[in-house]
């Protein structure tokens, strides 16, 4: 069964997930990523505090692609993205 993973995401590249030519996310393999699950984004501000009125905040990304080795570091994944269905 697919997860839903809520992860953090600087306002810096918010404005690029959201025209798509942010289409991927790196992030510490804590959480077994795997392709078919979902993010959930929690857009937050240069000092890390949530903004939870970001429109960004309420769309769904399907996680499409795993990465992980190839020069990523160790624990570490590089996941493809696209907006949900």
């Amino acid at each position: 069964m697919p997860k839903v993973h809520k992860i953090k995401l600087s306002e810096n590249f918010a404005r690029d997930v959201l025209e798509g030519s942010k289409s991927f996310e790196i992030q510490e393999n804590d959480r077994g990523y795997q392709t078919g699950d979902f993010v959930v984004f929690n857009v937050c501000d240069e000092h890390g505090v949530p903004m939870p009125r970001h429109i960004l905040n309420d769309k769904i990304y399907k996680i499409t692609y795993i990465l992980s080795g190839w020069g990523l570091k160790d624990g570490y994944v590089a996941f493809g993205i696209r907006e949900a269905e």
